[in-house]
């Protein structure tokens, strides 16, 4: 039976119905195909097929994301969850525009991304939901730059990401600035963490995507793709 949130969602808004098919998944890697044997009013009666387990990429894409002004950042964290990402850390840089400045607006703001994540990862079949953290300051992201290969994106840079060492396993953080880049103190900080600044490629791209672009070449550089 697949009844609450889920249950209502299926059947008055996709309106699946007797014989149609669907795919169930846990959001942390497990799934099993399924088949509609009776529709109510807010849930479904199914028959499930046989579990299957999906393992995680050897390659993690941690993708900080300074935060867009209105809408942007959904459409950010939506791209993102499509191609792939598997963690995605909002992040209070200083040239944003946008400010969740209130412990109200942080909670409202994570709460939208994450329902964003979770809704991208259904459309796109993924059997992982990226996890979206609470926002951070600029400490925080060198901090989590410092323990894992890092990257940074910047216009200014001559280090192309397809030159950048990338690791066969393991965690790779990935650094978004705003609309308005990165600030020198920004890069001196990462950089002090051990970061690598890179381009993604001639033309000057959105924050709402330049990370979803870098994990289109992540995918390829890194075998995640393959």
């Amino acid at each position: 039976m697949l009844g609450g949130p889920e249950g209502r969602h299926a059947a008055t808004v996709r309106r699946l119905r007797v014989g149609e098919p669907l795919v169930l998944t846990d959001g942390a890697g497990s799934w099993a195909s399924a088949a509609v044997v009776a529709a109510g009013r807010a849930e479904l009666t199914l028959d499930v097929g046989p579990g299957h387990r999906v393992e995680p990429p050897p390659v993690r894409v941690i993708l900080v994301q300074a935060l867009p002004k209105g809408e942007r950042g959904e459409l950010a964290v939506e791209l993102a969850t499509e191609a792939g990402v598997d963690e995605i850390v909002p992040w209070a840089a200083a040239r944003c525009v946008a400010r969740w400045r209130t412990p109200e607006q942080v909670g409202k703001g994570v709460a939208r991304w994450r329902s964003t994540a979770r809704a991208a990862a259904k459309q796109a079949r993924r059997p992982f939901v990226p996890v979206v953290r609470d926002l951070a300051t600029t400490p925080e992201v060198a901090a989590r730059a410092r323990a894992a290969t890092s990257l940074a994106l910047h216009e200014s840079s001559i280090t192309p990401l397809a030159a950048a060492d990338l690791p066969a396993a393991g965690d790779v953080v990935l650094i978004v600035g705003p609309e308005g880049g990165l600030t020198e103190e920004e890069l001196t900080v990462f950089g002090s963490a051990g970061a690598t600044v890179v381009r993604l490629g001639p033309q000057v791209l959105r924050t709402s995507t330049a990370g979803t672009v870098a994990l289109g070449a992540l995918g390829v550089l890194t075998g995640r793709w393959t």
